[in-house]
Order: C-alpha cells, then structure tokens, then sequence
C-alpha cells in the first residue's frame, strides 16, 4: 500500500483551511475553484481507505467552494461520488498507467466541473482559460505535494 500525505488526517485538515482561505481571496480576482482538484483527490482517497472523519473535512470544502461559486450545495460533491463510483473503475479497468490514473481522475472530473459551471451560469471564453489554468495549477501542486 502507497501511503502519502492524503493519508493523513493533520494534512486534509491543513488542506481544508488552506482551499478556504485561498478560495475566499482568489474570489476577489478570478474564479474561486482552486484547489479543487486536490480536494477531489483526497476524496479518492478518504473513500477508498474509509477515513470518514477526514472526509467531512473534504466535503466541508468542497461545499464551502460551492456556495462560494454559486452552485448548488453538494453538487460538486456529488459530481465527485459519481467520477469516484462510475467513471474510476472503467479508467483503472482501460488503462493501465498506474502513476498517471490520478491526473487523469482530476482532468475528468475538471470537465464534469466545467460542465456543472456551463449549467449554472454562462458561457465565457475567461472561463476555460480559468479552468484550465486551475487543472495546471492542481497538477502541479499534485504532483509536488501528494
């Protein structure tokens, strides 16, 4: 078993302050979702390993960012429990990269936010360019700090 930083319960704590302090002053200048990919990552994995206390925290974010947003409570996590139940058993059954499954879980479900976002509100060209800006920025920090 490969244990890393989503593991620990100090660290999702940690990361729930950070996604809402981040996301409380980025909303001031863009589109406040960042860190949402890692967030969706540590729900992968609290869900997986069963750490239902660490998963309240996550969830506690995720709603936190939603009503930030605009969207409906609980959308983004259900969106989550959706990639986590129906969309990464077909992707861990298809490909078989297992160093790259994680990035690939966070490109989808960015898209599945995207789409949520277009559902919501309008369409603009500053919010693809947002988005994808925020899944570099999520690879990055993924790939440093998990």
């Amino acid at each position: 078993m490969k244990i890393n930083n989503l593991d620990n319960p100090i660290f999702i704590f940690l990361l729930f302050l950070t996604t809402i302090i981040v996301n409380t002053i980025s909303s001031i200048y863009f589109f406040p979702i960042m860190l949402l990919g890692i967030l969706f990552m540590g729900f992968f994995v609290c869900l997986k390993n069963r750490y239902y206390y660490s998963l309240l925290f996550i969830i506690m974010g995720f709603l936190f960012i939603e009503l930030n947003n605009g969207f409906k409570a609980f959308s983004i996590t259900l969106l989550a429990s959706f990639v986590y139940i129906f969309i990464a058993p077909y992707i861990k059954r298809v490909l078989s990269f297992n160093t790259l499954n994680p990035y690939i879980y966070i490109s989808i479900f960015y898209i599945g936010v995207y789409v949520l976002w277009l559902i919501n509100n309008d369409y603009s060209n500053e919010l693809a360019v947002t988005l994808f800006t925020n899944l570099i920025i999520d690879f990055i920090l993924f790939g440093v700090l998990i």
